[in-house]
């Protein structure tokens, strides 16, 4: 039978990548209106289907269910954070497997996702939403600080602040209770803040069954939380890996989560892994080359092979458990030193000259915006490098970062003289 798979979402080159997979597997595309514009390959997908952005769940399902009508779709997929909601609601209304609608909202609402947790007895962290700067004050009183405040939806770290004294509470309320990347305020979410570094883990499931497949020590803005690096293989002892393993599996479960890859972080501190959120996708930062680098292990082509049926567990594992050349992989993000216009990037040739890196890219050209660091939006540029060690690696790409010179042009009126 010839698949017919319906991606919500551009999903970047994934569904010309299944296309690939399968020979003679179709692919059509129900998205948002401004995402038909970033569809690669356009004119190969079987249908393009484009709908409002706050249209509701029952219009997504409509449209979806009148184009099934005319060629059944046999599976459903989403390989972004936007829109999984959506993915679910089809997913059910038209009997295609895919993550369960209490499955997504758990993990999209992260106070959701904190009572969960909570009542499965996996994590007891104390977390609230607030609805005003008072019950944010109530919060601090019954748990103490620091603590987190941060949208109840959101990504990229937009929004999110580690608050140590109380008379940083309001700003940090206001902060979290904006608008980020299109989304309109979700609420405000308060959690207790555990010290400790934190760890991307990047894990695969197939039938509740779960794989850790990398886990990558991350750095992020002590102020802004907003990653500014990772390096692949993280620098744990066995009993700490044991560790993350098993509570990543354990989170899995509670979640509900079934199928496909998954991006959580924690902190690992004294008292064990506890998670600070966690994702049915991939990882972004370029994290799953990161883990390619490492492990061997290519998880975008698990997804892609897996969306068309295949099993792929088994071969993961059989990847993991291959005597390899230990390789640490790492990435560093830049800043602007100011907000304005980017009108000129310098460097780049010396940068990609540093021994060890293998990638250094510019995430904006010159002539757009830019801001200081207030969430992954805002970095410009990054380097990837590799290395013996995960010392060394890191090394390499700072360097190369380092090397990169922005000249940015700010308004007269945004120059504040002393």
């Amino acid at each position: 039978m010839t698949e017919h798979v319906l991606v919500v979402g551009s999903g970047r080159d994934l569904p010309s990548r299944i296309r690939r997979a399968l020979p003679g597997t179709q692919t059509s595309v129900i998205c948002r209106l401004d995402f038909v514009a970033k569809l690669r390959q356009l004119t190969e997908h079987t249908r393009v289907i484009a709908v409002r952005h706050d249209a509701p769940d029952e219009e997504w399902i409509a449209l979806a269910r009148a184009a099934h009508a005319r060629h059944p779709f046999t599976r459903i997929a989403t390989f972004g954070e936007r829109d999984q909601d959506r993915c679910a609601a089809i997913g059910e209304a038209l009997g295609l497997s895919t993550h369960s609608r209490r499955t997504v909202a758990m993990i999209h609402d992260k106070n959701a996702m904190r009572v969960q947790l909570r009542e499965s007895g996996m994590d007891s962290t104390a977390s609230a939403i607030v609805a005003d700067v008072d019950a944010l004050h109530t919060f601090v009183g019954q748990h103490g600080l620091p603590c987190v405040v941060k949208p109840v939806s959101g990504a990229g770290s937009a929004g999110v602040a580690v608050v140590r004294e109380d008379a940083a509470l309001a700003a940090a309320f206001e902060r979290a209770g904006g608008s980020f990347d299109g989304l309109p305020n979700s609420g405000v979410l308060v959690e207790q803040f555990h010290e400790g570094p934190q760890f991307s883990v990047e894990a695969f499931s197939e039938s509740s069954e779960h794989q850790v497949v990398a886990i990558t020590r991350k750095f992020s803005d002590p102020a802004t939380f907003v990653e500014l690096g990772h390096v692949a293989p993280a620098e744990l002892s066995a009993a700490e890996e044991e560790q993350v393993h098993t509570y990543v599996e354990r989170l899995l479960d509670a979640l509900g989560v079934e199928f496909g890859a998954t991006h959580t972080e924690i902190v690992l501190g004294s008292q064990g892994p506890k998670v600070i959120e966690t994702h049915v996708r991939m990882g972004g930062d370029e994290i799953p080359a990161l883990a390619f680098d490492a492990t061997g292990v290519d998880l975008a082509g698990c997804v892609v092979r897996q969306t068309v049926g295949e099993k792929v567990l088994s071969g993961i594992r059989a990847v993991l458990a291959e005597e390899r050349p230990g390789r640490c992989s790492a990435i560093w993000f830049a800043a602007a030193p100011v907000a304005g216009v980017l009108t000129e990037v310098g460097g780049l040739d010396d940068a990609r000259n540093v021994d060890g890196v293998t990638e250094v890219q510019l995430l904006v050209r010159p002539g757009s915006k830019v801001d200081v660091l207030e969430s992954s939006d805002s970095r410009v540029a990054y380097a990837r490098a590799l290395g013996d060690t995960a010392e060394q690696a890191l090394v390499a790409a700072r360097e190369a970062v380092g090397c990169l010179e922005f000249q940015v042009r700010v308004a007269a009126a945004d120059v504040v003289s002393v």
